[in-house]
């Protein structure tokens, strides 16, 4: 059998990274390697179009497989990753195909041009000396930090029409160190998910208060902060809260800590996804996650709107304790108030220097001031607005 064939009938015969089949580089080597040797013209077109699907990622054969290997999502991986025990038969399996694909992680052009008989000149690629296999093993023994699949490659989210998670490709940069202002109250959630982090108890939290005051801005720069050790967010709207158990159930098992982030959240009365976030926070059937909470912003303290437009019992204890109930299911609750003058001011002098804006801090102030007046009062919001207008006239 040929190095060629060989390739080709182990490729057939992957189980744990069977899905790897349908990846387009592994595709047209597959078919390059079934191709009769006599074949020239399909030949060069499998080891082009296996050239032409890696140019689109880079040109480095080995840092590909490399990638697609450590975040490819399989049942060794998932049983690893959920602490359940991996049989001997599955553990030889798996060594087997990591030395196969790390075998052809160092796949050079010339190798597989040896194959073929044709002196036209063919595209090339790189590689470099590969341990796939000792890779592999330190990736899995580390997973709660790097997970595998989606997880591996994204650490923010979204959730689509059915409930699926959808990746954030450009993800809000902000980060922590950039921030002014709020030290408490931020400090709070940092150590809370810190708790998360470490496997203890972790609270679901309440971000409420004033608009515009940081508390979306925290929980995103706080996902960004802690994704290299094992964080990821999942942000939801209020009409998405129908598909919290779904993705729980999806998440209970994996080795990483999530957030399932609600941002400016705020029910009508009759609301039927209030009972849905009340049930999830506290009461329901199943049993509390402990690599999941759920943090929400919302500009009112207790979440529902009141109105008083009809004859109803706006006014009894049972309908306020209702009310009242949903965001003391939070385990904590931070309020986030609107800025007095110097904390103001000490949030634009901050993004000013941040930015690089050139200005004299008494005009710096000045402006500030006549920007929160024309905002309708002062805000982290508000100064971020300022310095972005400012940054495209004095910069």
């Amino acid at each position: 059998m040929t190095p060629r064939e060989e390739i080709g009938y182990g490729l057939d015969a992957l189980v744990i990274f069977r899905s790897l089949q349908h990846d387009p580089v592994i595709r047209a080597l597959m078919q390059f390697c079934h191709t009769d040797s006599g074949n020239t013209p399909a030949q060069i077109r499998f080891y082009s179009a296996m050239t032409a699907a890696l140019y689109e990622q880079q040109d480095d054969l080995t840092s590909y497989l490399e990638q697609i290997v450590l975040e490819h999502e399989n049942v060794y991986v998932q049983r690893a990753g959920a602490g359940e025990p991996v049989s001997p038969n599955m553990e030889a399996c798996l060594h087997t195909e990591l030395k196969l694909l790390g075998r052809i992680a160092m796949l050079s052009p010339a190798q597989m041009q040896a194959e073929m008989q044709t002196s036209i000149p063919l595209p090339s690629w790189q590689t470099h000396k590969t341990d796939l296999d000792a890779m592999y093993s330190k990736r899995v023994a580390n997973i709660e930090h790097h997970g595998y699949g989606i997880y591996a490659r994204h650490h923010m989210f979204t959730v689509g029409a059915g409930g699926e998670l959808i990746p954030v490709q450009y993800p809000d940069p902000i980060s922590l160190d950039n921030m002014v202002g709020y030290e408490r109250e931020r400090s709070i959630v940092v150590e809370n998910t810190k708790a998360l982090l470490e496997g203890k108890y972790a609270s679901n939290v309440l971000l409420a208060g004033d608009a515009g005051t940081g508390k979306s801005a925290t929980v995103k720069a706080i996902a960004n902060a802690f994704k290299d050790d094992g964080l990821r967010l999942i942000e939801l709207n209020k009409d998405q809260l129908c598909y919290i158990p779904q993705i729980m159930d999806h998440l209970c098992k994996n080795p990483l800590k999530f957030i399932l982030f609600i941002d400016d959240l705020t029910f009508s009365e009759d609301d039927p996804n209030f009972g849905t976030l009340k049930a999830t926070l506290e009461g329901s059937i199943a049993a509390r996650m402990k690599n999941t909470v759920i943090y929400a912003t919302s500009n009112r303290r207790h979440l529902v709107k009141e109105t008083f437009d009809d004859g109803s019992d706006k006014h009894s204890n049972d309908t306020v304790q209702e009310r009242i109930s949903l965001s003391e299911r939070f385990g904590i609750t931070i309020t986030y108030s609107r800025p007095q003058k110097d904390l103001y001011l000490e949030i634009v002098h901050a993004l000013a220097q941040q930015s690089g804006l050139r200005m004299s801090q008494q005009e710096l102030d000045a402006r500030a001031e006549q920007f929160a007046l024309q905002k309708s009062g002062r805000s982290a919001r508000a100064a971020r607005q300022l310095i972005d207008q400012l940054l495209t006239q004095y910069k």
